[in-house]
């Protein structure tokens, strides 16, 4: 059993923890759990911690929103390594976009630009929380033991108007059954790929690794997104306070820290 005063020192970590200057990449955390991201092609791994996977995003509270400039994950449609694979990966249809696709959309939303893939992150908890800023959202006061899932999507992010609306993807206040729900998650670009890991962001590496205990569901295909629909988001004033991309966690590839996929 996870206690209320470990969790905090969980979330706190989480949020605050950046690798010391000596650490060594070489040098495995091998005393932590199930580490992210991680290519979802492959299901070798050979971390044996366990617990439980999350129920179903559906019932559980959604806690937190927010982006990453590339993707963290590596996948079948999102297989370009930037920068030999330490910046993320972009989707692979990237290079076939148009000059009016690409065309410079400045706005609200920082840190992303047309012509970027983007991983979005869609937080989900146990615990009875209110969506706001940060993990801290996903752990309030007084809630023991929750469980976390995160549902993952690649973007690729054009100006056109066409492309899908991350509005309509948002939170907005929406409820389901009681629940803080997102309006809607993608549904057309494959079966989302679930297993067990931590969380993400650049302040962990495989030799300082996260200590949080998430399930992931990672869809497996690219889907392009209106930019525009990203700045109007930030203009929205959503409660998650997010108005920028974040930076990526270099992908995890040692089998030491990564869980079996069945």
């Amino acid at each position: 059993m996870i206690l209320r005063t470990t969790w905090t020192a969980i979330v706190l970590a989480c949020l605050s923890l950046s690798p010391g200057v000596n650490a060594e990449e070489n040098k495995l955390c091998l005393d932590a759990g199930p580490q992210t991201p991680r290519d979802i092609s492959s299901g070798y791994g050979r971390n044996t911690v366990a617990f439980p996977f999350a129920p179903p995003s559906s019932e559980m509270n959604l806690c937190n929103i927010h982006t990453h400039t590339q993707a963290e994950h590596k996948g079948p449609g999102f297989n370009i390594a930037v920068n030999d694979g330490t910046s993320g990966f972009a989707c692979n249809d990237t290079r076939d976009l148009t000059e009016a696709e690409l065309a410079p959309a400045p706005g609200a939303y920082k840190g992303v630009k047309p012509g970027d893939t983007i991983e979005v992150h869609w937080v989900h908890t146990t615990c009875d929380a209110t969506p706001g800023e940060g993990l801290g959202a996903c752990v309030p006061e007084g809630c023991t033991d929750p469980l976390l899932r995160v549902e993952t999507q690649v973007f690729l992010v054009v100006n056109d108007p066409n492309a899908l609306d991350f509005m309509n993807m948002a939170y907005q206040g929406n409820t389901v059954n009681g629940l803080h729900q997102p309006r809607s998650l993608p549904a057309s670009t494959g079966t989302p790929v679930e297993f067990l890991g931590s969380t993400t962001g650049p302040s962990y590496t495989q030799a300082v690794c996260s200590p949080a205990q998430v399930t992931w569901s990672v869809r497996p295909q690219c889907e392009k997104l209106d930019i525009n629909s990203l700045h109007r988001w930030a203009e929205s004033g959503n409660v998650f306070k997010e108005s920028k991309s974040h930076g990526v966690r270099k992908l995890v590839t040692a089998p030491e820290l990564l869980s079996p996929i069945d």
